[in-house]
């Protein structure tokens, strides 16, 4: 009888023991593993984590060990089993990212003589650019020490030479949360009926468009045989972007329609900036830079501009970016901003020159991370969008980002097939051929509505709501 006690007392202790040590049912680490994207990083920024760790020593709880290594168990096992501290596993809150760089400011149009003056009194000029379309040049200052942002902007603002001046804001794409769609069933272009064309041989050969973003594999399948340039302004001694978002971008636009991710107006030619830079997870690209990249592109004389980033308002983001509509009749488009809809406007689409574009489901509702307000003009897919994947393939994607692409294609191919139309002209074209959604007339969901279709070249604009002729 006391061997049967002391066998089942044996027994019970090896059950709280294993209750103890084994993992914990809900704090298990998802695994992201959706596409055949190989680049090491999910779209929110954290790293994916699909394999196995078959590195670590097994432990005795896992071995047929020693019976000295098991009775060394025994004695360890709590008499209950233990709670997992949820506190504990907490990490600290991640501090917000900078609004932009410290200490430094953007200057539009200062002379000589002004810099001087600055000079004497603890500015120093760290880099300039000369934008030769619009016959200016930026300049970024870093300022004395003692000076506050606010205080050096307006001291340089006072000065007769200066067009324009603000602090050297940093820009972000616009990418969402993961998507939820499960399977093959949600391509967003079949949402609102736009034509996949057969070939590279299609609609926009005659249009360039130009495009600001990170990096891109310009070696994925899709852009075989495409019209793609690319060309990197960020300084060299900073760390470069990745491929990631930019990819995406491009194969929107300019896709094989034969590979896994078409693009929207394969035959035209893009001129692809990537402006950005990485500081730890955080990638971005400062106005300094920017306004670099949009005078280059004005350069390449590209009709249209796709911009899927968002950041504060900026002055000297504003003046270059009217001037290259007003003087250069260049169309620019940007994504609405994924702060919410009780954010406040992101720039440079909340501009009145520039087109700001919303995102919308394939059932036509507005992206529950969109910002809202009255500078919203289109609404076009960007929930669940397919499109490539970094290095290979292609997976779905979600934010105002994807959406921009759809509106670019839109006006490239109005611009194609209307080349004597102004941008203004081609802008008011597309707000008036735009299915009206939401509450009836322009609201501040989803502006205008959803982005009209040209179902072929030489056609005119489509609403979604007439039958396709």
């Amino acid at each position: 009888m006391l061997k049967k006690i002391l066998l089942a007392h044996l027994l019970a202790s090896v059950v709280l023991f294993c209750v103890a040590e084994a993992p914990w049912p809900g704090l298990a680490t998802p695994a992201w593993a959706d596409d055949d994207d190989d680049d090491g990083s999910n779209d929110n920024g954290g790293d994916n984590d699909d394999d196995d760790d078959d590195s670590r020593k097994p432990s005795a709880s896992h071995s047929g060990g020693s019976k000295e290594g098991l009775s060394r168990l025994f004695r360890r096992a709590p008499a209950q089993p233990q709670q997992v501290p949820r506190a504990a596993s907490r990490s600290a809150p991640v501090p917000p990212p900078p609004e932009q760089a410290a200490a430094e400011i953007v200057t539009n149009g200062l002379s000589s003589a002004d810099l001087t003056t600055l000079e004497s009194e603890g500015y120093q000029s760290l880099e300039v650019r000369q934008l030769a379309r619009l016959g200016t040049e930026v300049r970024r200052l870093s300022i004395p020490p003692g000076v506050s942002l606010t205080d050096a902007r307006m001291r340089v603002g006072a000065l007769s030479s200066v067009s324009t001046v603000d602090f050297n804001h940093y820009y972000r794409t616009e990418q969402g949360f993961a998507p939820d769609c499960q399977g093959g069933d949600c391509p967003a272009r079949l949402s609102i009926g736009w034509p996949l064309p057969p070939s590279r041989s299609g609609c926009g050969s005659g249009v360039a468009i130009g495009m600001i973003d990170t990096g891109i594999n310009d070696a994925h399948e899709t852009f075989a045989g495409a019209a793609l340039e690319l060309h990197r302004l960020s300084d060299d001694g900073l760390t470069p972007s990745r491929n990631l978002h930019g990819t995406a971008i491009a194969a929107l636009l300019i896709g094989d329609p034969a590979t896994r991710s078409p693009g929207l107006v394969p035959g035209a030619s893009l001129v692809a900036v990537d402006s950005f830079h990485r500081e730890g997870r955080d990638e971005r690209a400062d106005v300094f830079t920017l306004t670099d990249a949009l005078s280059f592109l004005a350069e390449r004389d590209v009709r249209v501009i796709n911009l899927s980033l968002a950041g504060p308002e900026n002055a000297v983001l504003e003046e270059i970016t009217a001037r290259l509509v007003a003087e250069n009749d260049i169309l620019i488009l940007a994504a609405a901003g994924n702060d919410g809809p009780r954010a406040g406007p992101r720039y440079p689409a909340a501009f009145d020159h520039v087109m700001a574009v919303t995102a919308i489901d394939r059932d036509r509702r507005v992206y529950r991370r969109a910002v809202q307000g009255p500078h919203i003009d289109l609404a076009a897919p960007g929930v669940n969008v397919w499109t490539a994947a970094s290095v290979s393939g292609a997976r779905w994607k979600t934010g105002t980002s994807f959406a921009v692409p759809f509106a670019t294609a839109a006006a490239a191919m109005l611009r194609e097939t209307h080349p004597e139309s102004s941008a203004i002209e081609i802008a008011e074209a597309l707000r008036a051929g735009a299915t009206d959604l939401g509450e009836p007339g322009r609201d501040e969901v989803y502006g205008h509505g959803l982005v009209p279709v040209i179902e072929s070249c030489g056609s005119p604009l489509k609403n979604q709501d007439e039958p396709m002729q």
